[in-house]
């Protein structure tokens, strides 16, 4: 009878443990991509997750943008670090619209300033990010993003970024 009730606590507190690590919990995540066109995503950013999925997202964005070379016709180191770089760091709020075991998806909807090399940028980004749950808390996601960007080099920017998410809890 007492092995009985030390199972039944020990997979009580189990559970409850589980269930408190799900909701409002920190992540650090990752994600790198390549948008329309030619272009080159890496964003890192911070993540609270509130009830239900929804999230507030802080991130730190750099841009790469490459061209061919005059000279050579080709996709030369030149021509790929040193066409046009922007960065921007901003904050998205991320409403869960999909729920799923072990997967969940959410509209990313925000906002960013930064520069290139000689002006300021802001940004608006809209988008689609679907999550799936790993053990220990890790998320890989996937995420479909459009960028408009004022006074960029380029109006909007549209592409796919893959990443991870590491807990911090």
């Amino acid at each position: 009878m007492m092995k009985k009730i030390l199972l039944i606590l020990v997979t009580v507190i189990t559970f409850a443990m589980n269930g408190k690590a799900q909701s409002n919990s920190d992540r650090l995540s990752l994600g790198i991509g390549c948008l329309y066109q030619n272009g080159l995503d890496l964003t890192l950013s911070y993540e609270h997750e509130g009830k239900y999925h929804h999230m507030w997202e802080f991130f730190a964005n750099g841009y790469l943008k490459w061209d061919e070379c005059a000279s050579c016709g080709h996709i030369c180191p030149e021509s790929f670090w040193r066409n046009y770089r922007s960065y921007g760091f901003g904050v998205a709020y991320k409403p869960c619209v999909a729920r799923g075991r072990n997967h969940y998806g959410n509209v990313r909807i925000g906002a960013s300033a930064g520069s290139d090399t000689k002006r300021f940028l802001g940004g608006i980004h809209l988008g689609y990010e679907h999550n799936y749950v790993l053990r220990g808390g890790w998320r890989l996601f996937c995420q479909v993003k459009t960028d408009l960007m004022i006074k960029g080099e380029d109006l909007f920017r549209t592409g796919i970024v893959l990443g991870v998410k590491l807990p911090l809890n």
